[in-house]
């Protein structure tokens, strides 16, 4: 890793969590830039390592949870190419009683720029039941640590 690489971008300044990325040749589509689809993986990745750090993974595997994607979205700003490394950021902007909102945005080494940015809405959910669960006040706790802006609207 670069040391270009060891420290968040400025662009991403508003997010909580990062995570660096090569981008794989097999990343690539038909038209020599990265498929549309592979920013969503990147998108679940960043997720995934949020739930992870923030300690929710663990947390809803102790009380029998998990989280499910209910929603995903994501608006392109540039082309991406390959070689070049992407930074992607995360965070919580909204919690509710059994979701959350998920920010992220791409950030290109080579292009020195957010390329792509979405959100996702993620589900505290009981895969047994085959129901959402309440995200109970120590996980949200968690959250207000990692997200000390973040407001609590669980009425």
């Amino acid at each position: 890793m670069s040391e270009q690489q060891t420290e968040r971008p400025e662009a991403l300044a508003e997010f909580t969590l990062c995570i660096w990325l090569p981008v794989q040749w097999s990343d690539l589509d038909a038209f020599g830039h990265v498929n549309n689809t592979v920013a969503i993986r990147w998108f679940e990745s960043s997720r995934i390592d949020y739930l992870r750090q923030s300690g929710l993974e663990e947390a809803f595997l102790q009380e029998g949870m998990g989280s499910i994607l209910a929603s995903i979205s994501c608006n392109y700003q540039s082309q991406i190419y390959y070689p070049d490394t992407v930074c992607i950021g995360g965070r919580v902007s909204y919690l509710g009683n059994s979701s959350m909102k998920m920010k992220h945005a791409v950030y290109s080494v080579g292009q020195d720029a957010i390329v792509a940015s979405g959100e996702g809405v993620v589900v505290a959910f009981d895969y047994e039941a085959q129901k959402p669960r309440r995200i109970l006040p120590e996980m949200r706790q968690m959250l207000f640590r990692l997200e000390p802006a973040l407001t609590d609207d669980d009425d």
